[in-house]
């Protein structure tokens, strides 16, 4: 039972309650079986469900670093698309703030912008924390949502009014 516990301990700290849920929920499950068991005296059958537990803590570590390593490639990719993607957005407002968009238009970009910035900086916060999944359900969207202010952004610039000629 102590190797049981041990292994549980140590898919505990891979990361297994969070990335492998399931298999480590099974390991608990089959430690607190083989603990009944020894109560109840039956030693035999408390040593079977001490082995399958320490089976099952170590597949659920083995998983548990699998999908957390999954996770930390997706939070990265998305974070990474999202930096690109803002870094557009950024240098086409200032483009359309030179042609002389009034303020009063540009003012939603500039909230898009601001939470597209507090959402990236969440998501490296998260990222350096281990909290890869809240990494990318932080992101989630946000590239689509600077598309769609950037098409708005766009049509400011089209509806922006003409230049008076200049005075001879």
């Amino acid at each position: 039972m102590d190797e049981a516990q041990g292994a549980l301990d140590a898919a505990r700290a891979a990361g297994a309650e969070v990335y492998a849920a399931e298999p480590f929920g099974e390991a608990t499950s089959a430690l607190g079986k083989s603990r009944t068991a020894a109560e109840a005296g039956d030693y035999r059958l408390a040593l079977n469900h001490a082995l399958d537990a320490r089976e099952r803590a170590q597949e659920a570590a083995r998983v548990a670093a699998d999908e957390k390593a999954r996770a930390r490639a997706e939070a990265e990719r998305l974070l990474h698309a999202t930096e690109t993607v803002l870094a557009g957005y950024d240098q086409r407002i200032a483009e359309v703030e030179a042609l002389r968009v009034p303020a009063s238009a540009l003012a939603p970009a500039r909230r898009e912008q601001a939470r597209a910035q507090a959402a990236v900086d969440a998501a490296r916060a998260a990222i350096a924390n281990g909290a890869f999944r809240e990494a990318s359900a932080g992101l989630d969207g946000i590239v689509d949502a600077l598309a769609l202010a950037r098409s708005e952004i766009d049509a400011a610039a089209q509806a922006r009014p003409a230049r008076r000629p200049a005075r001879r």
